[in-house]
């Protein structure tokens, strides 16, 4: 129940999704789950040197079975991703079926790995019963030599080459392909399809487009038979048959364009070993028969006896079928299961189901987006939704078959073994996971996901309590209590923000759904405990309450790679993994305090996070001594190199983000949590009474209440945030016009390098595309803005102001005569964010980097991508094109305007 000025409003949307911990509702078992590209991931990688790009390369994958997931175009399937739909599209011109998403490997992009693909995800609500994307296809010849070429020219200080650089899409030489999902309200797994491809080129154009249904080949992993099968019952249908799943069915009907009637084709979801490997194939029927017939003729590559494991309906708008200038050709096909009603499989019926569940949808964000926002703001917000729950992706890796191999096929190397993950045994995953991109990176990443859960709980709280509460099931968490990172390396170490998230998604709930699930945060603190043990144990070596934390996301911001070993020795204390302790005991206190209302029992782990916050607060800034991280000279928090057989602290004088992470650790203790809990309060007057030099030192706001009598913990001081503020908001240092940047542009003239045993190590300024090759090239933290790290900060200043109110006061930008409170900082802040995707007074969109492709044409303006992080100068988008995971981040901005 949506509240909308104190009003509870429920929609037929929000009733569809139910909204408990354990299990998701019905109506979602049927979604959007495939990937977007299964080859040349971690999962599908046997090779014997871990080279996932080239042990499975996209030249194989029409042809090679996959084996942990499928993926394709616009696609959904089970929640355990047997039975698949998907679609493939040809031009009669490319040389290959359009069946799967082309992108270069991160050995071909001269920035990491990069979709070339023009797709967005328009629409989708919670229950996935209606979805629509849109896939942009080209009727001119796919270039894909010429996109691989113009990459291998091009280097690191210079953008990507993308497909619309080809020119393409030029004069309008292109279909759209929408492609609509409907559930029938009675039935949940009876989907209705509509696929609308309109010609927007001025003459009549060819088309093939295929609706295929198959299964996900499971049963050679034991060799043993099919346990699924795809038959023929008529011309219009499809019997589909599943050991576990049981009985479904497939119905197409005539194409809206001349009554175009499809022919059904069917295969084997086999890998050719002959065309790949030379070997014979199990099966004389194989996964790129369609391909083989569609594109060279060859009617004897499908299966004359029409069964198989894998099915078609081939549609042909070609010779005088061909699909005229500015119309489209429709196609509607219907999958249900046995216990679907008799109900007619023809457009009338399958358009009604869509218009209905469309009309529902539009009734559910209507509820979502604040009326008072502007459309094309809404358009935004909706289409963020819509990419996080097109993100959803089945995710299936089990570590003890992935290492040993499967007992139908040759054994991997013995070599593999010591490559990747060898302490995470204990992995076993299989279930839908938020992406945080399903072409760039089909993985999960786990503090990219703690982020997607703060949109995804503005709209189904259910979803992001067990996505969040996922992370930390045994399958998933080590037993020592570290959170899995991603699937290239479970033990890299990724900043402590799943204790905010589940925080957030909690306070989310309350205020828009009006209701508390005190049992979620309960669930989550135990696991959280033994993650925040983790911590202390593997980061803290020294028990100075000072951090190691080593890559922590930020990937290239540092003058060395924080995920190896020091080339001058010694040990890395770095600003922001302190910082993010800090910050995580913060989180930890208010949740305890919030379970405190019905658990007194606790109290006492409320007093160990008020001891251990106060610890950190002292060694981050004081160390009681003289070695804090805490530079007084520049005022700004540093990273220092700690050599504790010489004892010697060198700073690195980077301004960074990493500088403003302590800021994150801000913490409100409201008068009535200490009036609730006598011994925090009997906790908090021992330290004043027997540590009184370690709270003058830190927390001052302790001895003197502030705005509602609240107190206040923090890392940063008031007049150390001061002098933060004075860099973060001067716009020749961090402040850009579209968010705040990841390193200053002081290191644009002013670069910081050194120079370790011959080897030059430098850190500069740059705005946009990365020119670091480490991570793969295709990441920058030296400059661009991004959503998740500018979101955190916004939070955060959010929490001064909630203690200083309008007694403390800014000038924004620094060194002008404005000066405002820190809620209009962030106000101001982000509206420059949200500038990033609204449309100017000129109609166009800071991220689009001026494109007229995209900013004037009729048939792209309206439709917006969410990549990866921004350009600091010109707000262009970098990275990822579709990125919606913690980019969608924007909604809850948008919603705070």
């Amino acid at each position: 129940m949506v509240l909308i000025d104190g009003q509870q409003v429920v929609t037929a949307e929000e009733q569809r999704t139910q909204l408990n911990l354990e299990k998701p509702s019905k109506w979602k078992k049927w979604g959007p789950y495939l990937s977007e590209r299964q080859w040349a991931t971690v999962r599908e990688d046997y090779s014997s040197n871990g080279d996932a790009w080239g042990a499975f390369p996209h030249s194989q994958a029409p042809s090679r079975a996959y084996r942990w997931g499928e993926d394709g175009i616009g696609g959904v399937s089970d929640d355990r991703q047997r039975l698949c739909v998907s679609f493939a599209f040809w031009n009669e011109k490319d040389p290959i079926l359009k069946e799967r998403l082309f992108g270069l490997t991160g050995h071909e992009g001269n920035h990491g790995e990069d979709v070339k693909e023009l797709y967005y995800y328009l629409d989708n609500v919670p229950s996935h019963s209606y979805m629509k994307y849109l896939y942009k296809y080209p009727q001119s010849e796919y270039p894909y030599q010429q996109l691989v070429d113009a990459a291998k020219s091009r280097n690191r200080l210079q953008p990507e080459y993308e497909l619309s650089d080809t020119g393409i899409f030029n004069n309008n030489k292109f279909f759209d392909c929408f492609i609509e999902m409907a559930k029938d309200d009675a039935n949940a797994e009876e989907l209705n399809f509509k696929i609308t491809c309109t010609n927007r080129s001025a003459e009549p154009a060819p088309l093939h487009v295929l609706v295929q249904v198959y299964f996900r080949n499971t049963w050679v992993w034991d060799g043993k038979t099919p346990c699924a099968s795809a038959s023929k019952l008529d011309d219009h249908t499809v019997k589909l048959q599943h050991n576990d799943m049981g009985q479904y069915k497939f119905q197409v009907v005539d194409a809206s364009i001349g009554n175009v009637t499809p022919e059904l084709l069917f295969t084997d979801n086999e890998t050719n070993f002959l065309k790949l490997f030379g070997q014979p194939n199990r099966t004389p029927y194989v996964k790129d028969a369609f391909h083989e017939r569609v594109i060279h003729g060859k009617t004897e590559a499908v299966n004359p006896h029409n069964t198989g494991t894998k099915s078609a309906a081939w549609f042909k708008f070609s010779g005088d079928q061909k699909v005229p200038a500015g119309e489209s050709a429709v196609i509607r096909c219907r999958l249900s299961n046995a216990d679907s009603a008799a109900t007619p499989v023809n457009a009338g019926a399958i358009d009604n189901v869509i218009s209905s569940r469309k009309k529902e949808a539009d009734e559910f964000y209507g509820t979502i987006c604040r009326a008072n926002v502007s459309p094309d703001l809404k358009n935004i917000q909706r289409q963020a939704f819509s990419g996080l729950l097109w993100g959803l992706q089945f995710y299936n890796l089990v570590y003890s078959q992935w290492i040993n191999g499967d007992k139908s096929m040759p054994p991997p190397p013995e070599s593999r073994k010591q490559l990747r993950n060898m302490r995470w045994k204990h992995i076993h995953m299989e279930d839908v996971l938020s992406m945080p991109d399903k072409w760039e990176y089909p993985f999960f990443a786990a503090w990219d996901l703690a982020f997607h859960c703060l949109p995804i709980a503005m709209i189904d709280p259910g979803l992001a309590k067990r996505q969040l509460l996922m992370m930390t099931r045994e399958f998933y968490m080590h037993p020592n209590g570290q959170i899995p990172a991603y699937e290239w390396n479970f033990s890299d170490v990724n900043p402590p923000v799943h204790a905010w998230s589940a925080l957030r998604i909690y306070e989310i709930e309350r205020e828009v759904y009006g209701r508390e699930d005190p049992l979620f945060l309960a669930r989550i603190f135990q696991k959280l405990l033994m993650n925040f043990t983790w911590w202390i144990n593997t980061k803290d070596p020294d028990g100075n309450f000072l951090y190691e934390g080593g890559f922590l996301g930020l990937d290239n911001i540092g003058l060395f790679n924080r995920s190896e070993d020091l080339p001058t020795g010694g040990v890395l204390e770095q600003a922001d993994a302190t910082g993010w302790m800090g910050f995580y005991c913060c989180c930890m206190l208010k949740i305890a305090l919030i379970l405190t209302r019905t658990r007194p029992a606790y109290q006492d782990i409320c007093c160990k996070f008020l001891e251990h916050f106060l610890y950190i607060a002292d060694a981050i800034s004081f160390n009681g001594t003289d070695m804090p991280l805490w530079d007084e000279k520049d005022g700004f928090y540093y990273d220092f190199i700690v050599k504790h057989d010489i004892k010697s602290r060198e700073p690195i004088p980077v301004r960074s983000f990493v500088g403003f992470i302590p800021l994150f650790a801000v913490g409100i203790i409201e008068k009535e949590d200490l009036e609730r809990n006598p011994e925090l309060a009997a906790r908090l007057e021992w330290f004043k009474q027997n540590k009184p030099d370690l709270i003058d030192r830190n927390i001052q706001t302790l001895a003197v209440a502030g705005k509602n009598d609240r107190l206040m913990l923090s890392l940063v001081p008031k007049d150390r945030l001061i002098r933060v503020l004075k860099y973060m908001l001067d716009e020749s240092e961090f402040l850009s016009q579209y968010g705040i940047r990841s390193l200053s542009k002081y290191h644009e003239y002013h670069p910081y390098s050194r120079v370790v045993n011959g080897e030059k190590f430098e850190v500069n300024f740059v705005p946009g595309d990365s020119d670091s090759g480490l991570f793969g090239g295709n990441s920058n933290w030296r400059g661009p803005v991004w959503l998740p790290t500018t979101y955190l900060l916004l939070e955060s200043l959010e929490k001064f102001y909630d203690y200083y109110g309008d007694t403390l006061k800014v000038a924004f930008p620094t060194g002008s005569q404005n000066h405002i409170d820190l809620h209009g900082i962030c106000k101001e802040v982000g509206n420059r964010l949200v500038s990033i995707f609204a449309q100017d007074s000129e109609g166009r969109r800071a991220y689009t980097g001026g494109n007229d492709l995209f900013d004037k044409n009729e048939h792209f303006r309206d439709h917006v991508l969410f990549y990866e992080y921004f350009h600091a100068d010109n707000g262009r988008g970098i990275g990822a094109s579709h990125q919606t995971g913690w980019t969608a981040l924007i909604a809850k901005v948008i919603e705070n305007k």
